[in-house]
C-alpha cells in the first residue's frame, strides 16, 4: 500500500550552494512535477521550493520509486548526484510530522515566521493544478493548514512574528547602526523585497528600489515614500549605496565581481554591505574577496534569527505537541483509507451473480464490519484472503475470511 515520503534539502542539512542548484520558480515547479509524475513510480507528488528548502512530498508504494524520483530530479536539473549527501529522507509518521512542522513554521530558520504558510499554499496550488496530487496529498494539505492554524492560535509563537526579510534588515541595522543615516538600495520588489522595504521604511532609511519591471518599483516606492530606479542602469548608480539588499528570483547572479569592484572604486573604497537573501544567490560569491565589500547570504542570517530563540523555543514545544496530535489523527485516517481500499478489492473478487445471493451479501457485510473494527489487521487479513480466494466455493471462502477477521484463527 501507499506510504508518505519526504525527500529534500534544507538550511539544516545543506549549505546554500547546494540548495540553490535544486531551487525552482513556479513555472519550473509545474514542469518538474509533470515530468517526475509521468517518469517515476510515485502516485502523488508536491514540490516546495523556498529560500531555505527544496522538498518533495510524495505518496509511493516503495523506496525504489522515491529513489527514482530523486535520480530523475537531479538529472533534469543537471545537478551532480553528490548533492544527495546533503539530503534527508523521511517516511510514515516522521514524514507527516515534518510536513506539519514546515507548514506551521516550527521548522523555519525564523521560528514563527508567517511567510512559509503562504509558500506552502502556493506549492500545493501548483501541484493540484498540474494534476500531481490525489486523495492523500489533498487531505494532507488540509490537515497541514489546520495544524498551522492551531499552532498559531494555541501558542504564542506568532507574537511579534518576524520573517527572513525582517532578519535581513535587522542584520543591516546591526552592521550599520542607525539606518536613518544609510542610503539603502533594494533590488527586487517581490513579496520578500516588499517586506524588506516596509521594515526599512519603519527604520526611516533612505530607500531606493529597483526591479526588472520598473512600474512595480515605482508603485512600491511611491507607497513607501522611496525612490524608484531603472534596473538596466544598476551599474551606473550602485556606488552610491552603503547597503544593498538583493531579493529577486533571478537564476543568474545580478551582481558580478567586476561590477562591484568598479562601484567600490567609485566610492573611494568606503565600505559597502551587500545582503543577498535570494536563492539562487544574486551576488557572485567571489565578491567577498574584494576589499571593503562585506557580502552576506541567507545562511548568514541564522545568528541574527537565533536572537531571543529561548523564548520562542518554549512556544515551539507547545507547537510540537499539537503537531503530533494531528499526526496521530492523520495516521488513523490513513488506516481507515487502507481498510476501504481492501474492502473494495474484496467486493471486486465476487461476480455480480454471487453478490446477489443473500447469504453472500450477509457474510461480506459481516466480514467487512470485523475488518473495520480492526483496521491495523486489514492488510494481513486481505493477504490471507488472497491466498484462500481460489480454494473452495463462495460461502466457504467468505466464512474463512470472516473467521480470520473475527480473530478466531489469527
Amino acid at each position: 500500500m501507499e506510504r508518505i515520503f519526504v525527500w529534500g534539502l534544507n538550511f539544516k542539512t545543506a549549505p546554500i550552494e547546494y540548495r540553490e542548484r535544486l531551487a525552482c520558480n513556479k513555472d519550473e515547479s509545474a514542469y518538474l512535477l509533470r515530468v517526475l509524475k509521468t517518469t517515476t513510480g510515485v502516485k502523488e507528488i508536491m514540490l516546495l521550493s523556498t529560500c531555505n528548502r527544496v522538498e518533495l512530498y510524495t505518496v509511493a508504494e516503495h523506496y525504489d520509486a522515491v529513489n527514482e524520483l530523486v535520480d530523475n530530479l537531479t538529472e533534469i536539473k543537471g545537478v551532480n548526484p553528490d548533492v544527495k549527501r546533503y539530503s534527508f529522507l523521511l517516511k510514515g509518521k516522521e514524514a507527516l510530522s515534518h510536513i506539519f512542522r514546515v507548514a506551521s513554521s516550527l521548522d523555519s530558520m525564523v521560528i514563527g515566521e508567517t511567510q512559509i504558510t503562504s509558500q506552502f499554499k502556493e506549492a500545493f496550488r501548483i501541484a493540484k493544478e498540474t494534476g500531481t496530487t490525489g486523495k492523500i496529498i489533498n487531505r494532507l494539505y488540509e490537515k497541514a493548514l489546520r495544524t498551522a492554524k492551531r499552532v498559531r492560535t494555541e501558542t504564542g509563537i506568532s507574537k511579534n512574528a518576524v520573517s527572513v526579510s525582517y532578519v535581513a534588515v535587522e542584520l543591516a541595522r546591526k552592521i550599520f547602526g542607525d539606518l536613518k543615516k544609510a542610503k539603502v538600495l533594494l533590488v527586487g520588489a517581490g513579496e520578500m523585497g516588499e517586506l524588506c522595504a516596509r521594515y526599512l521604511k519603519k527604520l526611516q532609511a533612505s530607500l531606493f528600489i529597483t526591479n526588472r519591471t520598473y512600474e512595480k518599483a515605482v508603485e512600491l516606492a511611491q507607497e513607501l515614500e522611496g525612490h524608484a530606479l531603472r534596473f538596466e542602469s544598476l551599474e551606473d548608480y550602485l556606488h552610491e549605496f552603503e547597503i544593498v539588499i538583493l531579493s529577486t528570483s533571478s537564476k543568474e547572479p545580478i551582481l558580478k565581481k567586476e561590477t562591484v569592484k568598479k562601484a567600490i572604486k567609485l566610492r573611494n573604497y568606503k565600505p559597502m554591505f551587500i545582503i543577498d537573501i535570494s536563492v539562487p544567490r544574486n551576488a557572485d560569491p567571489s565578491i567577498n574577496n574584494l576589499d571593503e565589500v562585506f557580502l552576506y547570504n541567507i545562511d548568514d542570517l541564522k545568528s541574527v534569527a537565533d536572537k531571543n530563540l529561548s523564548e520562542r523555543l518554549k512556544e515551539k514545544e507547545k507547537g510540537e505537541i499539537i503537531v503530533w496530535d494531528e499526526v496521530e489523527k492523520f495516521v488513523k485516517w490513513l488506516e481507515l483509507l487502507k481498510v476501504e481500499n481492501y474492502i473494495i478489492k474484496i467486493k471486486e473478487t465476487w461476480s455480480d451473480v454471487e453478490l446477489r445471493e443473500p447469504k453472500v451479501r450477509k457474510l461480506i457485510h459481516s466480514a467487512i464490519e470485523e475488518i473495520r473494527k480492526q483496521p491495523s489487521l486489514a492488510e494481513r487479513l486481505f493477504k490471507i484472503f488472497v491466498q484462500e480466494v481460489d480454494n473452495g466455493d463462495t460461502l466457504r471462502r467468505l466464512s474463512y475470511v470472516h473467521n480470520r477477521a473475527d480473530g478466531t484463527r489469527i
